[in-house]
């Protein structure tokens, strides 16, 4: 029997990894898979979270319209293949009683002598004017001394109001309960990996304490408790990556404490130390993947006026090292259980090759091991000229004077199908249709006021370039962000490395568009073997066969 999968993802960073398993999940590496998936933060209002959440929500409409059977079923050999269960918890600060630790630790009717001592004991571990005072509601500030106890003690305490009046639990504690529920019956079949990065506060807290936390969590909402022992944990510890500019003196009064990106490598060599030495990590975690960023890092600070510690403003590019983070949990989840019996915590990384110039070169091995390179290669390239057909020759995305919207998008191409004689699709309601070009843009690109905005794929395509990469996965011409140049473009040739062929006139032999749709009517989907059943789900299962016997992807072009 397989393990059931479990996902974690913790603060800010740990969210956007989330979002490139998101789309893992999208372009079909989980076939066959549900996956049960937690929101962890400081900080309910996160940018960042609040983006992925709604990605997972739009993910979900995508394959399924039917809310008796919210996020559909499991598929294979197709997009949207994983079925995805999205639960959110957050510890809440917004109280004022409870918005910083001094708050939170004020203990009332003890003796006086007792509350001094109290008192005497934080401040011998905890700065008082600082630590101790600032606002916790946007994270714990790279102070994961204090951040480690909070989150534990956080999802302790949501567990027992659950338990101790499930009526009034808040929908967080409800949450949070169900994953746990999940996570009980799955027992000794579960395998948990979790995302944070080790550089900044919430993250790198939670990552030593949240096994812990969950067992005891466990055994508080069900008597059937599980032997953590034998619970394979995974996580990413992912070092510093991003900067942004400094907080003002202003602000650093203002709000007592403040990270600042300049002490993000020292944070990471100390949490590094700790997880290296620490029992408790060691003991429960079977793989640790070390994902580093050796180039320039990304400043985030995007014009801000001040440096954003959270909220709904705290919405960072994605990078490139969020997708390795994410292709590590691909790779934790497809070990064997054999390979996952070691005793204590093993420590993985992979490097990425350099250039005869010494630039970065990203290829399918760098992300995933040499066996699923070219899977990898095949379903991000099948995805990424889907999300051209529809958003660039089709204009999903681009705009188009004088044209009705069933001209335009899914809808559009969906209307060029029946020039081939294949209407299978064509009472696809415009809502449906709608979802798929949504997800397109926030994949791959949107337009606003007739400027290119870049959805995930792109953005991690310029981490890359920023730092003048030579390479990344496909030929840079799929990458095209001059908006004439995209109402032009043919995806199933540019996305192909540019070979010339005869010794005489050189003709480009790479596959066209046309070649893609004159295959259409010899690809239609295998409802059994893609396990599809709906409208919706046959369409992309089609797409997918069609464009995948038309371009081959392979780790040696």
């Amino acid at each position: 029997m397989n393990d059931r999968l479990f996902v974690i993802a913790i603060g800010g960073t740990g969210m956007r990894c989330l979002e490139a398993f998101v789309h893992l999940c999208a372009i079909g590496m989980f076939d066959n898979e549900e996956i049960n998936i937690l929101t962890l933060d400081t900080d309910q209002s996160n940018g960042n979270k609040g983006r992925v959440e709604r990605l997972i929500e739009l993910y979900n409409k995508v394959k399924t319209d039917n809310p008796a059977t919210p996020g559909g079923s499991p598929n294979a050999n197709t997009y949207f293949s994983a079925k995805l269960n999205l639960y959110r918890f957050y510890t809440d600060y917004s109280k004022a009683s409870r918005s910083s630790y001094a708050k939170i630790s004020a203990t009332q009717g003890l003796q006086r002598e007792v509350e001094n001592d109290d008192r005497d004991l934080a401040d011998l571990f905890l700065d008082h004017d600082t630590v101790q005072s600032f606002n916790l509601d946007h994270g714990y500030r790279a102070q994961t001394h204090l951040g480690s106890m909070l989150m534990y003690h956080g999802i302790i305490e949501a567990a027992r109001h659950y338990i101790e009046d499930k009526e009034r639990a808040t929908e967080p504690e409800k949450q949070l309960a169900a994953f746990l529920t999940e996570l009980q019956q799955s027992g000794a079949g579960a395998r948990v990996f979790v995302f944070g990065s080790v550089f900044g506060g919430t993250g790198a807290s939670s990552i030593p304490v949240v096994p812990e936390a969950l067992k005891e969590a466990v055994s508080l909402i069900s008597q059937n408790t599980i032997d953590f022992n034998n619970v394979k944990f995974g996580a990413t510890l992912l070092t510093e990556y991003f900067s942004f500019n400094s907080p003002s003196d202003a602000q650093r009064w203002q709000e007592k404490l403040v990270a600042t990106s300049d002490y993000f490598a020292i944070n990471s060599q100390a949490a590094l130390q700790f997880y290296q030495q620490d029992r408790t990590v060691k003991d429960r975690y079977k793989r640790l993947y070390h994902v580093g960023w050796p180039a320039q890092e990304l400043n985030v600070s995007e014009g801000a006026s001040q440096t954003i510690t959270g909220g709904a403003e705290q919405k960072n590019a994605c990078h490139v090292v969020e997708l390795m983070c994410a292709c590590a949990a691909y790779d934790f989840f497809g070990l064997d259980d054999a390979a996952l019996q070691n005793a204590t915590a093993q420590y993985l990384y992979r490097s990425v090759e350099l250039d005869d110039n010494k630039n970065l070169t990203f290829k399918g091995t760098d992300f995933v091991s040499a066996r699923n390179a070219d899977e990898f290669l095949q379903k991000m390239g099948s995805f990424l000229v889907l999300a051209h057909i529809i958003l660039s020759m089709h204009g999903g995305a681009l705009p188009r004077v004088g044209m009705s919207k069933d001209k335009l998008g899914t809808r559009g191409f969906i209307s060029r199908l029946s020039e081939f004689k294949i209407t299978d699709y064509n009472e696809l309601k415009p809502e449906q249709t709608e979802d798929i070009d949504k997800y397109m843009k926030e994949f791959a690109y949107s337009t606003n006021a007739g400027a290119l905005v870049r959805g995930w794929i792109y953005q991690v395509y310029n981490s890359v370039r920023a730092v003048g990469a030579s390479k990344f996965l496909f030929a840079p011409k799929i990458f095209e962000e001059n908006i004439s140049a995209l109402a032009t473009m043919d995806p199933c040739k540019e996305i192909q490395e540019e070979k010339k062929t005869g010794l005489i006139i050189k003709t480009d032999s790479r596959t066209k568009y046309d070649d893609f749709v004159k295959n259409l009517p010899n690809s239609r989907p295998n409802n059994e073997e893609q396990s599809v059943s709906t409208m919706k789900e046959r369409f992309l299962a089609h797409m997918y066969r069609a464009i995948n016997a038309t371009i081959p992807f392979s780790t040696k072009l």
